[in-house]
């Protein structure tokens, strides 16, 4: 009798620790999927590029406070040079002096696609640009805040005809071998 009780109650602290689990398990499904209205795709897709419509022609016209409206506070920038990796405020520091020149840069969008999670409060995309450096791509991640879409990572980066990779990695050679070295060294 004495072994039957013992083996019941290990029986119950199994049962009631599988319920536990179970309960914890079902809580967080209902809490991480939580019914969403439809997204509205082609709504939001023209949402975003007009965002970024917006965002190009406000450096065009070197409207600072507008062009950095549309980065979210916690945003990232990384341009052409690989030594431009820049927080928003840090970003907002470098290119105030072009801005306030009346000249900042003046970016097209020639192609674009957009995509978005399920839930349509992300998306990315990735254009290609006509710019003063002739074709560039720009890529990044939006967020929805609000009603507005913001830039939170944006990445700009000159093409390369394939024809002409290894002139261009020659110019870049000794400049970019020393970033090389310097950040194979800090691993």
């Amino acid at each position: 009798m004495y072994i039957s009780l013992l083996k019941l109650l290990h029986m119950y602290k199994i049962v009631a620790s599988l319920c536990l689990i179970s309960l914890l398990v079902s809580c967080g499904e209902q809490h991480t999927h939580e019914p969403t209205a439809p997204v509205d795709v082609a709504e939001s897709k023209k949402q975003v590029a007009m965002m970024l419509d917006s965002f190009n022609i406000a450096a065009a016209n070197a409207d600072f406070e507008k062009y950095f409206s549309y980065y979210s506070e916690d945003a990232v920038f990384m341009g052409t040079d690989a030594t431009e990796h820049w927080v928003k405020p840090e970003f907002m520091v470098w290119s105030k002096p072009f801005f306030d020149k009346g000249k900042a840069w003046n970016f097209t969008a020639l192609q674009r696609n957009i995509y978005f999670n399920k839930t349509g409060d992300l998306g990315w995309f990735d254009e290609l640009l006509n710019t003063q450096m002739k074709i560039c791509r720009g890529s990044g991640v939006v967020v929805k805040q609000g009603d507005s879409w913001k830039v939170q990572q944006y990445v700009l980066s000159m093409t390369v005809p394939n024809s002409e990779v290894d002139p261009v990695v020659a110019i870049k050679a000794p400049v970019e071998d020393s970033i090389i070295n310097a950040l194979s060294r800090k691993e």
